[in-house]
């Protein structure tokens, strides 16, 4: 038996534990893959949930004015598009009318060509009526032929008359059958070429009529088309221009937003200082058994927007909501103070409207404080001491909102974290 040396059993024993966990790696992937769809799902569906809220961080005249640019280029490809179906329309008109003027010209040929043999069988009846006249008066005039051809079958002096006159009586009757069976047949025929003149006639009505009829289609469709590629030029011009506004909007959105993240980090600045100054600790921004310490700032209030990463609809960049938005069905709904604390600050911000914060000083070792938005106002000042759940202002729809909710932020030391964590 082999000796193992203790190098060797370590690099058997690493060896057989990289097998292992390679093995428990190959049977974990697909659980923790499924995993991580699920959480990709979850994050969708939650982006999704709350893209429409996302759009109170715009403001309502660049809300207006994207509607509008939407509503624009919508109409604008709806034009186009039935500008496009209606050339399709036309340019199978011309397409037809070129076929109809074609066969049209065909059926007047054939029309002209049936008329000349109905000319041509009207004259071969009259040369035929004239031969068989012609062969009544010789008959008339020369007497019955079966009677002579009797007679002279009794005045006979031998059978060879009598064979000379049978033939003679025989080829004048069947001259006589020929002459008037080619009359039947002219007859015949010159029927024959009245009908085909007529139907000839019906064919070149019905085309002309068809003719006439799509040449009334393509007038109307010219008449579309150019009232349709009047208005797609109208609606090019709107869109430009509500492009122009959106774009002059979002510039002055752009500039509100870039104040709103410098107020942001002056507050930011603010509750770290203070939580400085209240634990000497900054450096935490959770505390352990945090739930529930915090009451709800609005009586019956549900959550109708979430904490966390989201992209932003309109202008398409990802950002922090960094609060939970609570809808009370309305507008007037009492703010309640969350905890006892200090009013720190008061004020009104474009994109946050009538905005309160209130400290709550140290709480398990960390700074806290709640931030109030969109109030229509607020019936507490700044250095006043409030208690857990005093009224402290009213729901509103101020600064940037699509309607009366309140967003809600809690900050522990100075940043910002999810609210249900403390509620």
């Amino acid at each position: 038996m082999a000796r193992l040396f203790p190098s060797e059993r370590r690099h058997r024993t690493v060896a057989l534990f990289a097998a292992i966990l390679t093995v428990l790696g190959v049977a974990l992937a697909p659980l923790a893959f499924a995993d991580d769809l699920k959480d990709k799902q979850r994050e969708v569906k939650k982006e999704l949930e709350h893209a429409h809220d996302d759009l109170e961080h715009s403001s309502a005249a660049l809300r207006r004015a994207t509607k509008h640019l939407e509503r624009s280029q919508a109409q604008l490809a709806a034009a186009r598009s039935k500008l496009a179906s209606t050339r399709g329309k036309l340019d199978t008109a011309r397409v037809l009318d070129q076929k109809m003027q074609a066969e049209l010209v065909q059926a007047e040929a054939d029309l002209t060509q049936a008329v000349a043999d109905l000319k041509s069988g009207r004259q071969d009846v009259r040369d035929q009526q004239g031969n068989v006249d012609r062969m009544f008066a010789d008959a008339y005039e020369a007497g019955d032929p079966t009677m002579e051809g009797f007679a002279a079958l009794l005045n006979a002096e031998d059978l060879g008359d009598v064979a000379r006159v049978q033939a003679a009586t025989r080829d004048s009757l069947q001259e006589q059958d020929t002459q008037l069976a080619e009359l039947e047949a002219a007859e015949v025929l010159l029927g024959v070429r009245r009908d085909e003149v007529k139907e000839q006639r019906d064919d070149v009505k019905v085309r002309r009529q068809e003719a006439a009829a799509n040449l009334e289609l393509m007038k109307k469709l010219e008449a579309q088309a150019a009232a349709e590629k009047a208005s797609v030029a109208e609606l090019v011009s709107d869109s430009r221009d509500a492009t122009r506004r959106a774009e002059k909007v979002r510039a002055r959105d752009a500039k509100t937003l870039r104040a709103l993240e410098a107020d942001q980090k002056r507050i930011e600045r603010m509750l770290r200082e203070r939580a400085r100054k209240q634990n000497g600790n900054t450096s935490r921004t959770t505390a352990n058994n945090s739930g529930g310490f915090l009451s709800y700032p609005v009586k019956g209030g549900y959550v109708t927007s979430s904490y966390g990463m989201r992209t932003h609809p309109i202008y398409g960049y990802r950002s922090l909501h960094d609060g939970t938005d609570f809808g009370t069905g309305g507008c007037g709904a009492p703010l309640l103070a969350t905890a006892d604390g200090t009013v720190i600050s008061e004020y009104f911000q474009t994109a946050w409207g009538n905005r309160l914060i209130l400290d709550h000083g140290n709480v398990k070792g960390v700074g806290l404080a709640s931030i109030y938005n969109h109030a229509s106002n607020y019936t507490v000042s700044v250095g006043q001491k409030v208690k857990r759940g005093q009224v402290i202002g009213y729901v509103g729809t101020t600064g940037w909102s699509t309607g009366c909710h309140l967003h809600f932020t809690v900050m522990v030391n100075g940043s910002p974290v999810n609210p249900m964590n403390w509620l």
